[in-house]
Parts: C-alpha cells; structure tokens; sequence
C-alpha cells in the first residue's frame, strides 16, 4: 500500500500567488498511487510550489534539517489549510530533496569554513590537520554533514554528492520527493537515478513523486506522468509530452531543428 494514495486542493481562489498556478488550480484528485510518479510542466507552473506543500504537511525532512520556517516555503504554508491528501504514513519517514537546496548548503558550508579559517588567523606555521581538527570543532553545518552523510561533500562533484546524499538518506521505507534532480546531473548521473531507484524498490516498498522537465527520467519503467497546463493537470503517455517530442526532433536532425527555431 502506497504512503500517499492521492493530492487534492481545495480551494476556489484564483488569484494572486500561489492560488494562480496552474498546479494549484489544477491538482484535484491527482492519483499518485504509483511507485513513481512524475510531475512535469514549463517553468512557472508550480511543480516545486506543490511538492513543497506535500513535503510541508507530510513534515519530511530535508537537507537542510531547519523545518519548514524559512521564508522559502511561505507559499506552500499558505496552501496546506486547502491541501487534501490521501494517505497512510505514521511518521515522518522519507526525504524531501530540492536541488536549490543542496547548492545553498554546500556554498554555506564553504562560505562558513573560510571565515572561520580567517577569524582565527591561522598562519602557515600550524600543520595542517590541527587546522582542519579547530575548524571541525568550530563548523556546526560541517559536523552535520558528516554526521547526516558520511563526510564532507566538497569531496566529490556535484553529481557525485547528490547521489551520496540518495545512498545515505533514501535507505528505508518512506515517500521521497525529489525536485528537478536533472539540475545539477549529467547525463549518466541521470541514468544513475533511474538505477539507483530500480535497486532500492527491489527491497523497499517506497514511493518517489519527482517533479522533472527530463525526458530521460520520464523514461522510467511504467510510471506515472502527470503533466501541467494553464487548463489541467493530466497523465499523460511519455511519448505525448513536448519534452519528449522536442528531444526527439532535435537528436533525429539537430541541423534542421536548430534551423527551424532561429527563424
């Protein structure tokens, strides 16, 4: 039995945002029953605005551990009086993962690690490891982040560190929410995504809702695809979505396509 059986808002405003969205107009009895459910639609149609409020009501923690107080997520606080779900979760058990999120922390942790380093007015006569031991000591979000993942992310890439994140918090059974992982992946970290979740579904009973604008990660394996327009939200065949059609027509003639839109 999924987590999260359906999404329903229910409200009548129609002005002023969030209600003008068209996700937020348009999410009445969204069937999101499936293992892994992809929410799709142009830039501005809400799909972050209702993943978040999802996340927020579902209370699921994310990267940076701080709740739901920032200012960031006052739109999907204005919506939860509205927000109608179907679902069976005891606990918060799950992830919430914004890519904007993970770039924001990263630069934080660096930015915090270099005024530390200048406020204590270190010179090149302390070795090394007693530096990095006093700015350990000192670096709370770097305490965190090897306490939360393992070590510090500034290690890898940043495809790299996305998918140590996916390792070590998606690990059980629960409802993740992924928005726009495309955004800091290449391409076969994209394909990784898809294995990566193919593997943990092998041994949990999980849910995903991914919002995307991927073709490739469309391409899941008998998901569900629901697409946003100003008229509706709808599921919708991969093969019938613009991202997909476009990416079509660009690889089979890329001179052509490109021609095409220069006029």
């Amino acid at each position: 039995m999924p987590y999260l059986s359906s999404i329903h808002l229910n409200t009548e405003k129609k002005h002023l945002y969030p209600y003008d969205v068209p996700a937020i107009k348009n999410a009445k009895n969204i069937d999101v029953s499936n293992s892994v459910t992809f929410i799709i639609g142009e830039n501005g149609t809400g799909k972050s605005t209702l993943l978040e409020s999802i996340a927020c009501r579902l209370q699921l923690p994310h990267m940076d551990g701080k709740g739901y107080d920032k200012n960031c997520f006052d739109a999907a606080k204005k919506l939860l009086p509205y927000l109608e779900l179907e679902w069976d979760i005891e606990r918060s058990v799950g992830f919430f993962f914004r890519a904007e999120d993970f770039g924001d922390y990263l630069n934080s942790i660096n930015r915090s690690d270099i005024k530390l380093h200048n406020q204590m007015g270190l010179n090149d006569d302390v070795p090394e490891h007693i530096i990095q031991q006093m700015k350990d000591s000192a670096n709370y979000q770097l305490h965190q982040v090897r306490r939360d993942y393992g070590q510090e992310l500034d290690s890898f890439s940043h495809g790299e560190a996305y998918m140590h994140i996916m390792h070590q918090m998606v690990n059980q059974r629960g409802i993740y929410l992924l928005d726009e992982p495309e955004g800091i992946l290449i391409p076969c970290k994209t394909i990784s995504i898809h294995i990566f979740i193919q593997n943990h579904l092998q041994h949990f009973n999980s849910q995903f809702i991914i919002a995307t604008h991927s073709p490739m990660l469309m391409a899941y394996p008998n998901a569900t695809i629901y697409e946003i327009t100003n008229e509706e939200m709808k599921k919708t065949a991969l093969e019938d979505t613009d991202h997909y059609s476009i990416t079509k027509m660009f690889l089979n003639n890329p001179k052509s396509f490109l021609q095409h839109f220069k006029k």
